[in-house]
């Protein structure tokens, strides 16, 4: 490994979306192909051409063209990058910006993309791919698991991928297979031959059993029985230990033994198929592209530097009108106190300013380790630009603070003297941005970094020589004193005003002073030299200097603090007897009739799957004491909903705008018609983009911006967001929760606030027991939650504990966006199964999906293109027999072929390219079909009220009072507040190290009240104290906001 780079030579593709989001698609794809050194190859082309004229070879016009145009090293712009995002099928969106939690822009299966092609446009050739396929539709993964294939075939590449819920076709696209089980290799080999294995195990995949999904659970305990094949002997659990054993000893293991045994001949490979070179471009090259890099993404974040800048000004204005120049004067000690507190302000914003760029540094470090790691630029390249261009902010703001403040307070009226006092300002940011740089760096998250940097804010702004003069400073805290960049500040600043002539009066008192500047000077300990202000700011630049190149070495050592794993549950607390997968195969996919009666109350009895002779027990057995199984029956509405027509609009991107689209609005949705029923479960498809998301989000009024046109009517009723969310569940693509509660703890509040006030406590409470037990949440009742990727639930159980919170508000409409998105086969069989439980109860259920492996469990379907059109709405039927009658009638589809999957098969018959081919435009040919006018006289039929039924009516918008919702907000905080150990050791422990700090640098100065000077350092132990405490509070409880407001958001929207 030390002969050649294995950062350059192979590449790692995370599961994790890592991207800076204000940057657009392509430039997110154009800086990592040209860090990655697309282009270097020079030598070897002009070695190519030399060859080939020696030879008399005349290459190809095209291939000649795109090997020149790959060879230009350090290109903004290349056809790689163009290649990429085509094969990926992100050339629509690719001036589209990446987004984030903040700012709106690609979907998730397009962020999923842009990850895997920020390393697809590097030369690497042994690729090494996480989850790739998360978020995706079924026909994208396939298109681009055929692109690999072919790399691997073409370019003879290395290639290994972990996909979740992989279809058929695309399964069939690999070479080989790695089977794990618990840590184990149960089979490394051909294919091909991966079903022999397990059938010499004594173990069959059934005929209709998509063979990645048997080999999930054929090593499963509660799953492997149903493939036992031996019927001449019993069923035997067979361990994953024993299959590895087994493996080993099977002619495929046996294989992969003896070519491991035997050494790699060296001369079989050529030198250049590894990279020696540490980085992809030279040393300037790296550092123009970083630095173009980092022009962008400041322009693209002008808004917070503007809105800092802002109010920095806004600071201005108070400290000129507080120190104004009609109230100071220049003939006491104590005017000369007031200049000090003046100028003492002033600098301690200006330093002070510099905290938010610690925030910044920590959020901008998960892409820069997964950049750094993977050798696109040293830490120098990327710290190197950030310094220089915080250069002219600091410039600016300084301008603003001195011009605003310095003649309006009354300083020393020369322009030598004001200059002076503005250069100071400025080294002093630089020094409090790279200290604040640092900080952040080495902390590496919010928590920790702002502890670092209130100790560092505590130590600087005391030990600065103001608050603290510096002869009360003990002997043990003087080297504080020298350390403090405020120190050479205050004493640059104080020199630069106290010299000045009007200071210069004759000074008669107790003080060892000749002037009245130098009285000032000494009543607070600060030298009286001149030279004292350019040699402070040499240290100050020496200190900016000191801290840059230790947030360098920071940023180039230091990796990310690692992370716990989340909690995995036994596989046998995960799944009752009746198991998932058989449960969704015995389904027949027939839909559920409304029999026409939109309006009926019916009353649901939400069992345990594991007990199919489960017995109601109703209010009345409750209150009369009945000995019954625990449980309740809830009444509900059955709704349907219909829409007809809608469109969604919203105001033109200026991105798009700048490329000549002279439209003011973008339409997302066009005459989209439909109708969602109780009892029937409907999934909404499409390509990524196509506009599932969005679509739900406009029934569930989830859309606060754009421009929506079309009819919404539940039941017959015009929809009124009001009432319609009280009956409404919208379960989250992601899976947004409260991390210091408990399961039963998480679905007991949302009972409490949802659920009617006529209910009592005990009912609240046994609905929420027969919600766990639907769900299979039971095993984790008492379990944290805790956060996504560190600690706490696993997806699949966060999953549904999403639908779970939904389901104990007893909602009548259920909306699902995607919730079987980034779990396995396995996992995503028990979300559907909650799902199914779900709908048999007669609620109307609404789910996005993309994985294929789920689709034969839907009723209905609802079929979209890019753009935002319908092409299919209806039945499936059993094994989609309606769904592929449908598109085999159209002339020029193919039929679909034996074991192909029709959910994938009818995204590849739809597909852009297709309709392309078949000259057709899918969307029109729904319209004029008899399934559209079919489907256009079930929505009239249910938006029209049926005979004597009513709207929705609540007598409040809520269904509890304020009080209720304050306690009950009151006890989930309460909660969440003293199961969070590290926000309150933190503070905690702050606060004790401050307290001990303070204890020891004022050491019985309170007793001390003889002189002026002691009365003001008393006043700055209190100043000091409150300041620091009431700033640390602020600064540690920000992060746990920040959590719970992204919770509050979503319950919000639920009301």
């Amino acid at each position: 490994m030390d002969e050649f780079i294995p950062q350059r030579t192979s590449t790692y593709i995370s599961q994790h979306d890592t991207q800076y989001g204000m940057m657009t698609v392509r430039e997110t794809l154009e800086f990592s192909c040209r860090c990655q050194g697309i282009g270097t190859r020079y030598e070897m082309l002009t070695e190519l051409v030399r060859r080939e004229k020696a030879a008399g070879i005349k290459p190809d016009v095209d291939i000649d063209i795109f090997m020149k145009a790959i060879s230009m090293e350090g290109r903004q712009g290349n056809i790689v990058t163009d290649y990429v995002l085509k094969v990926l099928g992100l050339d629509s969106c690719s001036n589209t910006i990446v987004g984030d939690q903040i700012n709106r822009g690609i979907s998730g299966g397009q962020r999923k993309r842009v990850t895997t092609g920020e390393m697809l446009v590097g030369p690497a050739k042994a690729l090494f791919m996480d989850e790739i396929s998360t978020g995706l539709d079924s026909a994208t993964t396939f298109q681009i698991v055929k692109y690999l294939r072919q790399t691997v075939h073409v370019m003879d590449a290395t290639i290994l991928v972990s996909l979740l819920q992989p279809a058929p076709e695309t399964y069939e696209l690999f070479d080989d297979v790695i089977l794990l089980a618990e840590g184990q290799i149960v089979y490394q080999g051909p294919r091909e031959h991966v079903l022999d294995f397990f059938q010499w195990m004594g173990f069959k995949c059934p005929e209709r059993k998509s063979t990645s999904d048997f080999l999930q659970e054929v090593t499963s305990k509660t799953d492997q029985q149903q493939y036992w094949e031996d019927s001449s002997q019993p069923f035997r659990y067979i361990s994953v230990e024993e299959f590895a054993k087994g493996f080993k000893t099977f002619r495929v293991g046996q294989s992969v033994q003896q070519e491991l045994a035997i050494p790699f001949d060296r001369n079989r490979s050529h030198p250049a198929a590894l990279v020696t070179e540490r980085y992809g471009l030279k040393k300037n090259q790296v550092f123009k592209a970083c630095l173009a890099r980092e022009v962008l993404l400041w322009k693209r974040n002008s808004f917070m530097h503007i809105f800092k800048t802002c109010q920095l000004a806004v600071m201005s204005f108070l400290c000129m009108t507080v120190f104004f120049r009609t109230k100071l004067h220049q003939d006491t000690v104590n005017d000369g106190v007031l200049y000090m507190g003046a100028l003492f302000f002033g600098l301690t914003v200006i330093m002070f300013n510099g905290m938010a760029e610690m925030v910044m540094v920590v959020n901008r470090l998960p892409v820069f380790y997964k950049q750094r790691d993977q050798l696109f630029y040293p830490a120098w390249a990327y710290t190197i630009p950030a310094i220089l261009l915080r250069i002219p902010l600091s410039i600016l703001e300084c301008i603003i603070w001195t011009c605003m403040t310095y003649y309006v307070i009354g300083f020393a009226a020369d322009a030598g003297r004001f200059f002076r006092h503005m250069l100071l300002m400025f080294v002093i940011s630089q020094a409090a941005v790279s200290l604040f740089w640092f900080l952040g760096s080495v902390g590496r998250t919010l928590i920790i970094a702002n502890t670092f940097g209130n100790i560092a804010l505590v130590l600087v702004l005391i030990m600065g020589g103001f608050v603290i003069s510096k002869d009360a400073i003990r002997g043990w805290w003087i080297w504080a004193y020298w350390l403090s960049p405020l120190t050479y500040g205050l004493q640059a600043l104080f020199s630069n005003e106290f010299h000045a002539s009007r200071w210069q009066k004759p000074y008669i008192g107790g003080l060892d002073a000749n002037t009245l500047g130098d009285a000032v000077l000494i009543s607070r300990g600060f030298s009286t030299d001149k030279k004292w202000y350019w040699m402070s700011i040499a240290v100050l630049f020496a200190f900016a200097l000191v801290f840059n190149i230790l947030f360098t070495m920071a940023m180039s050592y230091l990796n990310p603090i690692d992370k716990p794993q989340a909690i995995l549950q036994d596989d046998s607390n995960r799944r009752g007897p009746e198991r998932a997968s058989q449960s969704i195969s015995q389904h027949d996919g027939t839909p559920h009739s409304e029999n026409g009666q939109n309006d009926k109350i019916s009353d649901i009895h939400l069992a345990s799957t594991d007990n199919s002779s489960s017995k109601t027990v109703n209010f009345d057995d409750i209150e009369n004491g009945s000995n019954a199984r625990r449980g309740i029956v809830l009444p509900f509405r059955a709704l349907s909903i219909a829409f007809n027509k809608i469109n969604y609009y919203i105001d033109m991107p200026p991105a798009m705008k700048q490329q000549g689209i002279a439209d003011d609005r973008l339409q997302l949705l066009h005459d989209v018609s439909g109708a969602f029923r109780p009892g029937v479960l409907t999934a909404l498809v499409g390509v990524s983009g196509a506009g599932k998301s969005t679509l739900m989000d406009v029934l569930a009024g989830r859309k606060t911006g754009g421009y929506i046109e079309g009819d919404i009517t539940i039941s017959g009723f015009p929809k009124s967001q009001d009432t319609f969310a009280r009956i409404a569940g919208y379960c989250e693509q992601n899976d947004i929760h409260s991390p210091n509660v408990t399961v039963s703890e998480s679905l007991e509040y949302s009972a409490w606030l949802r659920l009617p006030t006529e209910l009592n406590c005990e009912k609240k409470k046994m609905f929420v027991d027969e919600v766990m037990k639907l769900v299979e949440l039971f095993p984790i009742a008492n379990a944290l939650v805790g956060l996504p990727g560190i600690n706490g639930l696993t997806t699949e159980q966060r999953k549904r504990l999403t639908i779970a919170i939904e389901l104990v508000a007893n909602p009548s409409i259920i909306f699902m966006d995607e919730p079987t998105s980034g779990l396995d086969a396995r996992a995503a069989a028990v979300v559907m199964t909650t799902v199914r439980n779900t709908v048999d109860t007669g609620r109307t259920v609404v789910c996005t999906i993309h994985q294929p492996s789920i689709f034969e469990s839907f009723d209905e379907l609802l079929l979209m293109k890019r753009g935002g059109r319908v092409i299919y709405a209806g039945p499936l039927g059993t094994r989609s027999v309606d769904l592929i009658k449908y598109f085999e009638a159209i002339p020029g589809v193919h039929q679909i072929t034996d074991g192909y999957n029709p959910a994938s098969w009818m995204l590849d018959i739809s597909s852009p390219s297709a309709e392309a081919h078949l000259q057709v435009d899918f969307a029109d040919i729904y319209k004029t079909s008899a399934l559209y006018q079919q489907n256009q006289a079930l929505i009239k039929e249910l938006s029209t009220p049926i005979p004597g039924a009513q709207d929705l009516h609540f007598p409040s918008k809520y269904p509890t009072t304020f009080i209720e919702q304050c306690l009950t907000c009151l006890w989930k905080q309460h909660k969440s507040y003293w199961r969070n150990p590290h926000y309150n050791s933190v503070r905690f422990l702050f606060t004790i190290a401050v307290g001990i700090i303070f204890g020891t640098i004022f050491w019985r100065l309170g007793q001390k009240t003889g002189r002026t000077s002691d009365l003001y350092n008393i006043f700055g132990a209190v100043y000091a104290s409150a300041r620091l405490m009431g700033f640390n509070n602020a600064n540690a409880v920000q992060p746990v906001v920040s959590i719970e407001r992204t919770v509050f958001y979503r319950e919000k929207g639920s009301y």
